[in-house]
């Protein structure tokens, strides 16, 4: 168990990352320029993006709970590690500023001063408060929850993103006028995973929201121009990657190229990625908060997305935790005015998939690597890297106003694991329920993984090792 604490190291939210955004294992990121640049190197552009094949499934029968109650996630990561004592496993003691103003809801103690938004929402809130983290590194931390597994295994080096799993598993639902990917990322900015080596079908489509959309969605030279080039560049290609000696690999290129010209000259695809001034406003006028905005759109619009990835950092605070305006006050104030407004609309709007609304529709998780110490400050006035931290739960059939486990006095340990298990809850355990909310088989095995070991979408889980924490549901 890596154990990565350094209490002179204040800004560790830009240590250089695990490894490159685009790279031949974690996969491309799809962003707003990559169509044209593919575009424009023909069968070369190929290899912006990994060699990989259709996946198979084979799902092991009768070792897994699906719940089934949601059809879209929003997974909100807080890179940085958010100090869990001073926000959602509160502790209050003399080092707790006035204007926290600690309150109960339902038995739950929150900083109502510090979150005042997301503290009229505490009915809709479920909290897990028995997670603990397996490492104190942020690079490798903040991979390990996006895949779901240990960064340094074999197959961890080669894993997808849980949203390319959740792309992967609903392509086959996929509509005629679907156009979107089924994995969007927003505000992500160096620390997002990609496909791994699943097809770059499944890629993060990774954007910055902002409130004129995609400029990228028409062609400066007019459509009939870009139609008339892409027709050319089919025509010179067919016939390449037919005799081309890497094989299918290059034909199954095909469906990346078709995937992002179906979101050229569609207005209910540039729709979705526009937003108006005064929403962006009551958002919190951020990054966090737009990305907010277009996320609530991709939900209500229905055109193929079903994993949302919003990173919101800042929460280093290994000094002056407590300073305004930045300290925990900064990225504080933007995830909870954010936050709020997208349950808010989301409570507000009716559902398109089954739903009531979208919200019952959609499941929100929000954590970060891990948490802070406990207690009383350090020297430097912060709290320094600890195993202890959250995820917080809303919609997609989860059920609010109440905590999952609690911590010691302090919250430096888990006291009561809160849930089936008996045990603190792990990221594999987070990522099972993520899958079984949105009725996907965490155990399944896929038997295309180029080490042909087996890749299983939570390892271990079809041998009981985790488990998705039903008392959330």
């Amino acid at each position: 168990m890596a154990n990565h604490h350094h209490p002179d190291h204040p800004a560790c939210d830009v240590c250089k990352p695990l490894r490159p955004a685009n790279s031949p294992f974690y996969g491309p990121m799809l962003g707003r320029r990559s169509f044209f640049k593919i575009a424009g190197a023909g069968v070369t552009g190929f290899f912006l993006a990994p060699l990989l094949k259709p996946a198979t499934a084979l799902a092991k029968p009768g070792g897994a709970y699906l719940m089934g109650t949601a059809k879209n996630c929003i997974f909100i990561l807080m890179p940085g590690a958010p100090s869990h004592t001073d926000t959602f496993d509160l502790k209050v003691g003399a080092w707790t500023p006035a204007d926290f103003n600690p309150t109960t809801y339902n038995g739950i103690n929150f900083p109502q001063g510090l979150l005042p938004t997301l503290a009229g929402h505490m009915d809709k809130l479920a909290i897990v408060r028995s997670l603990r983290a397996p490492a104190l590194v942020h690079s490798l931390q903040q991979v390990w929850v996006q895949i779901g597994r240990s960064p340094t295994s074999a197959l961890g080096k080669i894993a997808p993103n849980i949203g390319s799993v959740v792309a992967l598993e609903y392509e086959k639902n996929r509509a005629a006028n679907q156009k979107l990917p089924g994995f969007v990322s927003l505000n992500t900015g160096g620390n997002l995973v990609g496909s791994g080596y699943f097809n770059a079908r499944y890629t993060p489509f990774d954007v910055a929201a902002a409130p004129n959309g995609l400029a990228n969605l028409i062609n400066s030279d007019g459509q009939m121009p870009f139609e008339t080039r892409y027709s050319m560049l089919q025509a010179v290609d067919t016939g390449l990657r037919a005799d081309s000696p890497l094989g299918k690999d290059v034909v199954d290129m095909d469906g990346f190229y078709q995937q992002s010209k179906g979101m050229m000259y569609n207005s209910g695809v540039d729709a979705v990625f526009k937003f108006a001034t005064d929403e962006q406003q009551r958002y919190g006028n951020n990054a966090f908060g737009n990305s907010c905005i277009v996320a609530r759109n991709l939900v209500k619009a229905n055109l193929g997305t079903h994993f949302i990835q919003i990173n919101i950092g800042g929460w280093d605070n290994h000094t002056n935790i407590y300073v305004r305006p930045g300290g925990l006050y900064g990225p504080a104030t933007q995830f909870d005015r954010g936050l709020g407004a997208l349950l808010s609309d989301l409570a507000a709007t009716p559902g398109s998939q089954g739903g009531a609304t979208l919200l019952d529709e959609t499941i929100i998780v929000a954590m970060g690597e891990f948490g802070r110490t406990v207690g009383p400050l350090t020297n430097g006035q912060g709290r320094d890297h600890y195993f202890q931290h959250f995820a917080a739960f809303a919609g997609g059939g989860i059920k609010g106003g109440r905590v999952i486990g609690s911590t010691n006095s302090t919250g430096a340990s888990v006291q009561e694991p809160g849930w089936s298990q008996n045990r603190p809850a792990a990221n594999e355990d987070i990522a099972a329920t993520v899958y079984s909310a949105l009725g996907i088989d965490y155990t399944t095995t896929l038997h295309d993984d180029p080490f042909g070991r087996g890749f299983e979408y939570v390892p271990f889980a079809s041998e009981g090792a985790w488990y998705p924490v039903l008392e959330l549901f």
